[in-house]
């Protein structure tokens, strides 16, 4: 009967252990995505006007830097901010809250494991899964944002009056379908990007941590590393399908069929080539922008780790 009861309160214990550790994972995540917004969006913005602009509007990053501030001020290079601050909480809370179930799986698949570190593959595997149930609210923060940061490069007054009127504009338009639109391109790009970003966190993080350090000392230097490599591996991945998402989330309605159709025409008329455009722009932001958010996680999770 003892013993029972002892078996009981591990299992207790293990369950308890773990709705806590899913919990941190959502809490700092959210606030990790808060801070790659504060850093990241300017360089976000020149990445999505180099990508969808017609050839020639621009002769390069500093060239929408210029013509950006010229038209709007400095405040110019944080048009479309509101909808990725709002939803990044969101996605990057469900990122990591996945990332740690998708761990939790792996754990669960090899019960007989020797190591507890995690091989590449199944580090890909989790990270790749946190992207699933993520792209359901990324993808039509995605389009909204899109929108948004398109609509101040053109010459016309703007159609939209902020993320709430995109909104209803594109359900009046489209319906849900409308306000949805590109999400399969989200998650082709965040897929395989989410896979190399926790991976490479992971490994990078693992390989400068000195094997005698306490894992509960954070150490600053080594997260803004591998945070920040972690960021330009996701974008090396990413890019293609970001430029392809991008131009059909932009793009008005009838222009494209499908995301892949995009894709046809996008290297019929530009080339190949233009399936990298942005690259500069989107690997400038990834090392600032993915160092703090790691930098936020980790000292969000140890802060949490003092409380429960």
């Amino acid at each position: 009967m003892a013993d029972d009861l002892s078996a009981e309160n591990i299992e207790l214990q293990d369950a308890g252990t773990s709705v806590a550790s899913s919990v941190k994972s959502f809490l700092s995540g959210g606030f990790g995505g808060v801070c790659a917004v504060l850093v990241g969006h300017p360089f976000d913005l020149i990445k999505t006007r180099l990508q969808t602009a017609t050839p020639g509007t621009y002769t390069g990053s500093m060239d929408v830097i210029r013509k950006t501030i010229a038209a709007d001020g400095i405040k110019g290079l944080y048009r479309g901010m509101g909808p990725p601050l709002v939803g990044v909480t969101p996605i990057f809370a469900l990122s990591f809250f996945s990332y740690d179930l998708g761990k939790k799986l792996v754990y669960a698949m090899t019960p007989n494991r020797t190591d507890q570190h995690l091989t590449l593959s199944e580090l890909g595997f989790a990270g790749f899964f946190s992207a699933i149930p993520t792209v359901m609210v990324a993808g039509p923060a995605e389009r909204i944002k899109v929108l948004l940061q398109l609509q101040g490069q053109s010459s016309t007054g703007p159609k939209y009056n902020g993320p709430g009127d995109v909104v209803r504009q594109l359900y009046k338009e489209g319906g849900l379908r409308s306000i949805f639109k590109g999400t399969g391109g989200t998650l082709a790009r965040d897929g395989p990007g989410s896979a190399a970003y926790f991976a490479a966190y992971e490994l990078a993080k693992r390989y400068l941590t000195p094997p005698d350090s306490d894992p509960k000392n954070i150490n600053i230097l080594t997260t803004i590393t591998a945070g920040g490599l972690a960021g330009m591996a996701n974008w090396a991945l990413a890019i293609p399908p970001d430029v392809i998402k991008s131009r059909y989330q932009g793009a008005p309605e009838g222009t494209y069929k499908s995301f892949m159709d995009c894709a046809r025409k996008t290297v019929a008329a530009d080339g190949v080539g233009a399936l990298f455009k942005g690259f500069g722009p989107a690997m400038a932001r990834a090392f600032p922008a993915n160092a703090a958010v790691f930098v936020g996680v980790e000292m969000s999770q140890s802060f949490m780790d003092m409380l429960f």
